[in-house]
């Protein structure tokens, strides 16, 4: 694999995922607090509050905080593979990580709208998945940016139709009456 493509966006990878993943990381801890609390029945701890929707967000929040490390993760293996597949597992691992982010976030607006007591820890947390939401999707569209330029990445399907750089050529010997398939790279 050509290791020019893609220098403008892989120099900014790591710096990224590093605040993609700290950012996760807090998400999960706070979203686990507070669902541990509600699970204690002490939704009237002085940093929890919340409303009807709070629930529901701090579900969200805890898997998308969950999906959102995995994508770092696999983030972090396309980074240093840099190859179509590594992007591909990348990318899919990014989108469902935003989705999942986006659905907690749209729960935080919600969580905002009907207004209500909303502690410290649960307003750092809805600080936390706005964070997350916009520094997932500046991730999504720098592993997409490839599509668009090989300067950016390595673009899906930039290979002519063959996987990458291999072709696979099959070569089929008779000896007596059994087939053998060789593959070559």
């Amino acid at each position: 694999m050509a290791t020019h493509n893609g220098r403008a966006c892989r120099s900014l990878m790591p710096t990224l995922l590093a605040v993609n993943m700290v950012v996760y990381l807090i998400v999960l801890g706070l979203a686990a607090w507070s669902v541990d609390k509600y699970i204690n029945g002490e939704q009237n701890h002085p940093h929890l509050g919340g409303n009807p929707s709070t629930s529901f967000m701090l579900i969200f929040g805890l898997i998308g905080g969950v999906i959102g490390a995995c994508s770092v993760i696999t983030g972090l293996f396309h980074h240093f593979a840099w190859t179509h597949h590594s992007l591909a597992a990348s990318a899919s691992s990014a989108i469902v990580s935003w989705a999942v982010t986006a659905l907690a976030f749209g729960l935080v607006c919600k969580e905002i709208v009907l207004g209500g007591h909303r502690g410290k820890r649960l307003q750092t947390l809805e600080a936390f998945i706005t964070i997350s939401v916009a520094s997932q999707l500046i991730y999504v569209v720098l592993l997409h940016a490839g599509m668009f330029n090989s300067r950016y990445g390595p673009g899906y399907g930039s290979s002519g139709g063959r996987c990458g750089n291999i072709t696979m050529t099959v070569h089929e010997t008779r000896k007596s009456s059994s087939n053998t398939t060789f593959i070559t790279r």
